[in-house]
């Protein structure tokens, strides 16, 4: 009987020491979670999308929290009614953003861009990249298989049978970014929305040299340069026979437009 009790006792005394040990480093190492976390991540939409760059809501409002300004963070989603809430939470200064929009840098419709194979795999343009299953000349042209379709959470792009091509619903497209890491191809770009100016862009991403682009796609960028001369805001860049405007620098002056000799720029 006393070994039966020596043995109780001293297990109850080993968990004593155990629980105390325990609470202890409970103490020690807790971290404290800011109230405010709660309510920053009720601010924001929820769809967790990824197109702020974090992996969710919740991981953008922690980084939100542990800035002393917002104008490095954007939510594409709630747009700036949902950063002026974020702020307006957290004490601090929210920088209004331009809206944006994705932009599809690819014109060649079956149109314009012969088929010159058949392809015969998975109908999915990941798999149709790393197999060469281009059914044109242009390597750097759509494939048309849709995984932009699929990858838009807001149901904001539809493929048009008769292009091939997919199309962007300005009014759904919240410029999230999921296209954009679609494409296997990168056609997709996040650009200024410019509602009353309009977009200018070069809707095309074919590097090859003009001659070898030109009979692949009647569309296509042949780097010819000229939109690049008649630009006098230096707007225009030709790199890898390929013309880019740059968003920022543009002034929708459209003399690029009107100089292309392929109707390469949209406007």
């Amino acid at each position: 009987m006393n070994l039966t009790l020596l043995a109780i006792s001293a297990l109850g005394g080993l968990a004593l020491v155990l629980a105390v040990i325990l609470y202890a480093a409970a103490n020690t190492f807790k971290v404290s979670e800011d109230p405010r976390l709660d309510e920053v991540t009720e601010k924001l939409p929820g769809v967790n999308c990824g197109g702020c760059g974090f992996a969710s809501c919740r991981n953008f409002a922690e980084a939100c929290l542990k800035q002393n300004r917002l104008d490095a963070l954007f939510c594409p989603v709630g747009g700036n009614k949902t950063m002026s809430a974020v702020a307006a939470v957290l004490g601090i200064e929210a920088v209004q953003a331009e809206p944006a929009i994705a932009v599809l840098r690819c014109n060649g419709s079956c149109a314009v861009r012969p088929k010159v194979a058949v392809y015969d795999g998975a109908s999915t343009c990941g798999i149709a990249a790393l197999t060469s299953g281009n059914l044109t000349d242009c390597l750097w042209g759509c494939l048309g298989l849709g995984d932009c379709v699929n990858a838009c959470p807001f149901n904001a792009i539809r493929m048009n049978s008769a292009t091939s091509l997919p199309e962007i619903e300005e009014d759904a497209c919240v410029s999230c970014g999921a296209c954009v890491n679609a494409c296997p191809n990168g056609l997709f770009e996040i650009r200024k929305k410019r509602s009353i100016t309009g977009r200018i862009y070069v809707a095309c991403m074919n590097k090859d040299k003009g001659a070898i682009a030109g009979k692949a796609c009647f569309v296509a960028c042949i780097g010819c340069g000229k939109c690049e001369k008649v630009c006098a805001y230096h707007a225009v860049i030709l790199k890898d026979n390929l013309a880019y405007i740059n968003d920022d620098t543009c002034t929708q002056c459209r003399k690029c437009v009107k100089s292309c000799p392929t109707h390469a720029i949209h406007e």
